[in-house]
């Protein structure tokens, strides 16, 4: 229950009206930032436990809409192949990472990139706002990350009350979205919404709603919502390197 009200606070913020960062706001993505998403974050798994925890057995891709071609792929998938190919960290892109039971480490590295690595696989994942976006990282796991806050406001030009980063990925390397060898292409687009919840005991969550675009893998968008629940400092912080299954 506590993670369906979260995703529904989350869904109304997404919905509510919002604007982008006006000219004369501050000066730079870490000023503007309506929140602290700075720190360490756990992954909260409440759901999909056979997806999320293990590894399921090969064609296991229920509540994905593959096409056919994609199906063919997911039901050969052989995680000893991936290893001998040197494709072990596949499942370790942007379209799936999320996904994984992982903790987050999350901070500014300049004013305009905001940082986010992955103990799963050791992968990091750069959100680049305005001047910084550029093409570094296309054809990689974790492909070229546009963001920008979406701020609210209780009137037109006045100071941000709330908000959201929005951050858009494409020019992805291929990956799965699952790691059992659900396919995901270089064509991918993955959108992504991360809101901050404040509980009334202190705790703080960071939910990630996402929706993932393949036509050539996907006959409909994948949507999930992920949940990560603040940690006090990185003393459980411990990165490990990426498996294939």
């Amino acid at each position: 229950m506590m993670k369906l009200f979260r995703f529904a606070i989350a869904l109304g913020l997404y919905a509510s009206v919002a604007v982008a960062q006006p000219p004369q706001g501050p000066a730079n993505a870490k000023a503007a930032s309506p929140h602290d998403l700075t720190g360490y974050w756990a992954a909260v798994v409440t759901e999909d436990w056979r997806y999320r925890m293990m590894t399921a057995k090969a064609g296991d891709y229920l509540g994905i809409n593959l096409t056919q071609a994609a199906q063919k792929q997911a039901d050969e998938w052989d995680p000893a192949k991936d290893t001998a190919a040197g494709n072990v960290c596949k499942a370790y892109g942007a379209g799936g990472l999320m996904r994984i039971p992982t903790r987050l480490h999350i901070t500014w590295a300049a004013d305009n990139v905001l940082s986010v690595e992955a103990d799963a696989g050791k992968q990091k994942r750069l959100f680049k706002f305005g001047p910084a976006q550029d093409a570094v990282g296309a054809g990689s796991l974790q492909g070229v990350s546009k963001a920008r806050w979406e701020l609210q406001r209780e009137r037109p030009g006045g100071p941000a009350v709330n908000g959201s980063l929005e951050v858009i990925t494409t020019q992805l390397a291929p990956g799965y979205l699952r790691k059992n060898g659900v396919p995901y292409g270089e064509g991918a687009k993955l959108t992504e919404y991360y809101e901050m919840v404040k509980e009334d005991n202190g705790d703080q969550y960071l939910i990630i709603i996402s929706t993932l675009e393949d036509p050539a893998n996907l006959t409909q968008p994948v949507l999930t919502s992920t949940n990560f629940k603040r940690e006090p400092d990185g003393k459980k912080w411990d990165p490990s390197d990426c498996v294939a299954n």
